[in-house]
């Protein structure tokens, strides 16, 4: 059969079946009062929601459709195939207790409604900057001092660090800065888009002032009763992929080691060839303004940050006299990043006005543009959010907890490797981090609803899931630390799956170990050990490379 035909026989099909949930609707009546609950609550089927999202993410790799078929999935479920009550819910439904379950409920809640102000806001700071300047004249400053490969990959590591808010943004900025450093010492560009791409969402889901924090938070369920935000922070020693990836850079920089295709490309660079094969990709760059200094970008970055910590201990109750740490552990992440983004606005509009770097009305257009940069993980997160919402009105949290309660305790010490592997590969075949904990959490939460367990099973699926993020090809920060690096896609994806698969294989490792001891500072000290041994052992192996600035060999075929 030809693709053509396959493509007819399921539109007939998806038509077939809204025929007859129409006829269905129209022949039957639902009714719903205010104590009506699903026959399939805390039952097996209550499941197929989110089965239904994975298996189509992984068959489609596309997690927009997958997410939005298992949430119709479970609207029809919880109507009993009541077409018009779907629907209702769909948009409109909130559970028995009032929360908010459908799509238009939970863009109205305060707390969701702050996430998506504060993403939008910083995606609008994301273009005010770089059509400032700030970036470019960051690069020309760090040309002049930085002399040495390893001076310049250190350099490359210190600026995706510092740039912590959001891995787009990390990924462009990063990638324009650092661009004419590497190039100037010889650091292959895939090297480079390695480099940005192990610094971005690693950074990013490890940083409590970020646009990844604040998806994590909101994709813990309200009705959990825990506070989203303390759980995201206690898990961060526990977050092993993120934390070992990034103890992997320092080693393989400073020890000048590399290995599989990137070896190759690094040896080339050396000579002279900083692609190696392929194309370059690029991007359109806007052109920024040559008036631009340093100070344009790291004054706007510091401002973000400094605001938001103080909106967020405001939110606790710092200025009322709690302690500090107390009132960022009590904080309300919403509000705070929200308030804390404006205040950052508002400073980077007066100091670019009264640096006259940018006219009025530039200011202005950059805002749509940033809008429209935010615009997929919005997209996602509502999606997310929704998602949840379905799964809670069908009780698959209460079915997956009274089936895990009586299994047997070497099992649940296996969870969090698996949780690990099975968002890994969900992230892997979707190409999104956050469309994977944003369905997998509240199923983790479901099995795990309190507890150090809880803790170390939800930071094995966001390391999971970054990780997938870095092997997929699909991935949206792999793209864009390819389009950063204006490196090939194909040549940077080949060359980092090495490097992420080995940190992979030591994180599940230690997940196995940490699902036993349950000691989260022991677990990640041990994590650590195993992956500086096992760099030592790649070190035995392939060698070190010889940097000698002055060879001008044949090229590494």
């Amino acid at each position: 059969m030809s693709a053509r035909a396959k493509k007819r026989l399921l539109i007939s099909l998806i038509l077939l079946v809204m025929v007859g949930l129409i006829i269905y609707t129209l022949c039957t009546k639902v009714v719903v009062g205010e104590d009506y609950q699903s026959p399939f609550f805390a039952t097996w089927v209550a499941l197929l929601p989110p089965i239904v999202a994975i298996v189509l993410a992984l068959l489609t790799k596309e997690v927009y459709s997958s997410l939005f078929l298992g949430i119709f999935t479970g609207a029809l479920l919880y109507s009993q195939f009541d077409l018009e009550l779907a629907l209702q819910t769909i948009l409109f439904g909130k559970d028995i207790d009032g929360d908010a379950a459908g799509l238009v409920p939970k863009l109205t809640d305060s707390w969701n409604a702050g996430i998506l102000v504060f993403l939008v806001v910083l995606g609008i700071i994301v273009v005010l900057m770089n059509k400032a300047g700030g970036s470019a004249a960051f690069g020309r400053l760090a040309s002049r001092h930085i002399k040495t490969r390893v001076g310049a990959q250190m350099a490359t590591i210190a600026l995706g660090i510092l740039i912590f808010v959001d891995d787009y943004f990390n990924c462009l900025t990063v990638g324009s800065v650092m661009r004419p450093v590497t190039d100037n010492n010889k650091i292959s560009r895939a090297k480079l888009a390695y480099l940005i791409d192990a610094t971005a969402a690693p950074i990013c889901i490890i940083a409590p002032i970020s646009s990844w924090a604040a998806a994590v938070t909101s994709s813990v369920p309200e009705e959990a009763g825990i506070n989203g935000f303390q759980t995201f922070l206690k898990t961060i020693p526990c977050n092993f992929y993120a934390l070992l990836t990034i103890i992997m850079m320092f080693y393989i920089t400073i020890r000048k080691v590399d290995f599989g295709p990137m070896r190759k490309h690094e040896l080339n660079a050396i000579k002279g060839d900083l692609f190696t094969t392929g194309e370059v990709i690029g991007q359109e760059e806007e052109k920024p303004n040559s008036r631009g200094r340093v100070l344009d970008l790291v004054l706007p970055v510091l401002v973000l940050i400094i605001s938001c910590v103080i909106a967020m201990v405001y939110t606790g109750g710092f200025f009322e006299g709690e302690s500090f740490i107390d009132a960022f552990a009590n904080s309300d992440a919403s509000v705070g990043l929200a308030l804390g983004s404006i205040v950052a606005l508002g400073f980077t509009f007066f100091y670019y006005m009264l640096r006259d770097v940018m006219t009025f009305r530039e200011f202005m257009e950059c805002i749509p543009k940033g809008f429209i940069a935010m615009v997929a993980p919005i997209l996602i997160l509502c999606f997310a959010w929704t998602h949840s919402g379905m799964t809670g009105l069908l009780g698959a949290k209460v079915f997956v907890a009274d089936m895990v309660a009586g299994s047997a305790a070497g099992l649940q010490a296996l969870l969090p490797a698996v949780i690990f592997l099975v968002a890994l590969g969900l992230a892997f075949s979707t190409g999104t981090s956050w469309g994977t904990f944003g369905i997998l959490i509240p199923i983790v939460m479901g099995v795990f609803p309190s507890g150090d367990m809880m803790v170390l099973s939800i930071s094995a699926c966001l390391a999971g899931a970054v990780c997938g993020d870095h092997c997929s090809p699909i991935s949206d920060t792999t793209i864009m630390a390819s389009a950063g690096a204006q490196s090939n896609h194909v040549n940077h994806v080949s060359t980092q799956l090495p490097y992420a698969l080995t940190v992979a294989a030591v994180s599940a490792v230690s997940y196995v170990i940490a699902g036993y001891l349950k000691n989260s500072a022991l677990s990640l000290v041990i994590a650590i050990v195993l992956m500086i041994g096992t760099l030592i052992v790649i070190e035995r192996i392939v060698g070190r490379e010889e940097y000698d600035e002055g060879d001008r060999g044949e090229k590494v075929k």
